[in-house]
């Protein structure tokens, strides 16, 4: 018998010393995320790396916040807020949560379908896939007993198709180095953009960050597993930066700058002249993994973080948290549905629907901010001098976001989405005008 104990942080191997990390990596690179990256690198080629980076330094430092959190706390975040203020804030948090989730799910479901429009699947048949996908994920909630060790283990096969499928795209298009680094310098901000707020709305996401508390009291980390729980945080932060500048610099250097990419079959097929249709499958497959893995961990988030807040249960084995992850996947299965029941535009819609996310996030982000800070709460686990600058700016940046979405950019934009050109009536011609070749000739396009 073994003589290592994987209780004590020394004698862990790697993989016993993440998990966290790599579900909340999953949920942050969801199909809107992989959309709104291709748009942005088509858009603006290389030019925004800096601003992705900016975004994934602020998400490390509050799934930090949340790591220390879990490892902590005695209770359970929406109750330790229930002491501390009332049970008002836990309820605010958790419902801002499930307007968040159900935003992202609602993209999600969209991205699924048009992933499998772009192997050529028959649209019909793609609304029952839908309903499959969403109904493997209720299951997975109600069929495992231990949820938590069979989603890590779930998560970190994806993380790891994901990051094959992806790398494997960047490298055959052979992005331009230099090009590639020289995005990395701040320049040419293009915040106009709403597909920019939108891939920072899908990479600083604070509910993944404040649910990395949850994620740890289900790993069963205590004060001791905190180095550990901030590693895995820096791990799946840098997971994530990977897979979105992969996605960027894929669509940047496939001959997609230009490109008015209005789904994502537009961004598979947009790889196939040049690099061949195994760039096509092989981008959907990457798609795929993060469809299943993102559908069934942002719902949870919703469930968990809402039911903490009711005091209805926030763990694995309580019921309140799967009705409610529950309600999350049907409620973005039927609006997306119902969407594109509409025929309006995927990207469109799910561009607006990941930008929607960060309306509410200024406010649990500034709630995770402040219980990180609290020496009632943390003892002498608060935040550092840096991890508080880095807190701060990225608050900023979720309120600049905000205020910004709301005076200006979605009004316009979704004016834009719901418009519906008029019908142009041209007026007869005059009989006597027109010959009988011209009558045949229309006949003939008429038919």
């Amino acid at each position: 018998m073994s003589s290592e104990n994987p209780s004590i942080p020394g004698q862990r191997k790697w993989y016993q010393a993440v998990g966290p990390g790599i579900i909340t990596a999953c949920v942050v690179i969801g199909p809107g995320s992989i959309l709104s990256s291709s748009k942005v690198g088509a858009d603006t080629g290389y030019t925004q790396l800096w601003v992705i980076a900016i975004a994934c330094v602020c998400m490390m430092a509050f799934m930090t916040m949340g790591a220390r959190l879990g490892v902590v706390l005695e209770d359970s975040p929406g109750d330790t807020l229930t002491k501390l203020t009332g049970r008002w804030l836990a309820v605010s948090i958790g419902i801002g949560a499930f307007m968040i989730s159900a935003a992202y799910q609602f993209g999600n479901n969209l991205g699924v379908q048009s992933a499998f429009k772009a192997l050529d699947v028959n649209e019909n048949f793609t609304y029952a896939l839908l309903v499959g996908f969403n109904a493997l994920s209720i299951a997975f909630l109600y069929l495992f007993k231990n949820m938590y060790k069979a989603l890590e283990k779930l998560m970190m096969c994806f993380v790891g198709l994901m990051l094959i499928s992806f790398a494997y795209n960047l490298v055959t298009v052979k992005p331009n180095l230099g090009d590639l680094f020289s995005g990395f310098i701040p320049r040419d901000p293009k915040f106009d953009d709403l597909s920019i707020f939108a891939l920072i709305g899908t990479t600083f996401v604070v509910t993944a960050a404040y649910f990395q508390a949850y994620l740890a009291r289900q790993k069963g980390w205590k004060e001791n597993d905190l180095k550990d729980g901030l590693v895995d945080a820096r791990v799946g932060s840098v997971i994530m930066f990977l897979i979105t500048i992969m996605l960027i610099c894929t669509a940047a250097a496939a001959g997609l700058v230009g490109s008015e990419l209005k789904s994502v079959e537009d961004v598979a097929r947009g790889l196939e002249p040049t690099f061949g249709k195994s760039a096509r499958v092989i981008f959907c497959l990457g798609l795929f993994a993060a469809a299943y893995s993102s559908f069934l961990v942002n719902s949870m988030i919703a469930g968990f973080i809402l039911s903490d807040g009711l005091g209805k249960g926030a763990s694995p084995e309580d019921s309140m948290p799967k009705a409610l992850t529950t309600a999350v996947l049907l409620v973005g299965m039927l609006v997306a549905i119902a969407s594109k029941g509409l025929g309006l535009s995927t990207v469109e819609l799910i561009i607006i629907a990941q930008a929607v996310t960060v309306l509410a996030s200024p406010i649990i982000g500034g709630v995770l901010l402040w219980l990180a800070n609290r020496r009632d709460v943390m003892k002498d686990k608060v935040n550092g001098p840096f991890t508080n600058a880095l807190g701060v700016i990225g608050l900023g940046i979720l309120l600049c976001i905000s205020a910004d979405l709301i005076t200006r950019k979605l009004p316009g934009q979704l004016d834009k989405l719901l418009a519906k050109p008029a019908e142009v009536q041209k007026p007869l011609a005059d009989p006597a005008t027109i010959d009988d070749n011209k009558i045949t000739d229309l006949e003939e396009k008429t038919k």
